[in-house]
């Protein structure tokens, strides 16, 4: 099925590697303004943690290939989600969502049963072509939960999706970078503000044109990095006021630094790798392996 939808549905499956962070929401109202700037950031995110800028041992021509490889996996399940910024959006409008989402399988008495492309609606209905007369429980949505692959993704909580993996100390920073920005209520009136007047034409420009520009991605008269410097300041802010410290007496800031590096030099680890490709790697992939070991 996932050929039928798009080039690279199987490289998703087999050659991507992310990293991810979980975070609660309290009510319906905060679920709103931290999905939209966690959608309106990702390409943010994106680009601090861009760091797959090959394909089969040469560059691709991406500096997040992983990134890249989404856009053209599945349009009915993956992308920006344009309706979470319009009035009116919360739990309700979601759900519309995922019920529009084909479906992949059934899983019952330890098999999956094929039902690629049919309608949960029908299946709610019990008129699911693949298993007629059956009805879906409760873990069959929450399967079906799992099948959507937006760039944030709804469920008890919100999923962040949009950075390449990478070492400890870039794994530690996503949650603070994200908890940061979203668990703060000053710093995420700030994000809101900062993200207020994007239009979904640029939501959907840095979407497309940040897995191969990353921080150089042309945005409103400046670049993505002068937005990466801005979203860093904000969420430095709000680990700061959470004043969560460890045995050491440090709050929870100074996870924040390996981006701060990357933010105030323009250079993601991506464009490292290929300077060392290009150099001292002499157009080999595996001292890689070596290097980036986690």
């Amino acid at each position: 099925y996932m050929p039928k939808r798009g080039t690279l549905g199987l490289d998703m499956m087999q050659n991507t590697c992310t990293v991810q962070v979980n975070l609660d929401f309290e009510t319906e109202k905060s679920m709103v303004q931290m999905f939209r700037i966690g959608l309106a950031l990702q390409p943010v995110a994106t680009s601090l943690w861009a760091s797959s800028p090959f394909r089969n041992g040469k560059p691709s021509g991406f500096l997040s290939f992983r990134s890249h490889i989404w856009t053209d996996t599945d349009p009915d399940r993956c992308g920006t989600l344009p309706f979470v910024f319009e009035d009116g959006f919360g739990f309700e409008r979601y759900v519309d969502y995922i019920l529009d989402v084909p479906m992949y399988f059934v899983y019952r008495d330890g098999n999956y049963i094929d039902v690629s492309g049919q309608s949960f609606r029908d299946f709610m209905a019990g008129k699911l072509p693949g298993l007629p007369g059956e009805y879906p429980t409760m873990k069959d949505w929450e399967d079906h939960l799992t099948t959507a692959f937006p760039e944030v993704r709804l469920k008890k909580f919100i999923e962040m999706r949009g950075a390449d993996g990478g070492p400890w100390d870039r794994l530690c920073a996503l949650p603070a970078f994200w908890v940061g920005l979203l668990y703060d209520e000053e710093a995420r009136n700030s994000a809101s503000d900062l993200i207020a007047d994007w239009t979904q034409e640029e939501h959907e420009y840095l979407r497309s044109e940040v897995p191969r520009q990353a921080l150089k991605t042309p945005f409103r008269g400046g670049t993505l990095q002068d937005i990466a410097l801005e979203a860093l300041s904000i969420s430095h802010g709000g680990l700061r006021r959470r004043k969560r410290l460890d045995s050491a007496g440090l709050d929870e800031s100074h996870f924040l630094r390996p981006l701060c590096r990357i933010a105030e030099s323009g250079l993601t680890p991506a464009e490292e790798m290929l300077a060392a490709y290009e150099r001292r790697w002499d157009h080999s992939i595996e001292p890689i392996f070596q290097e980036y070991a986690y």
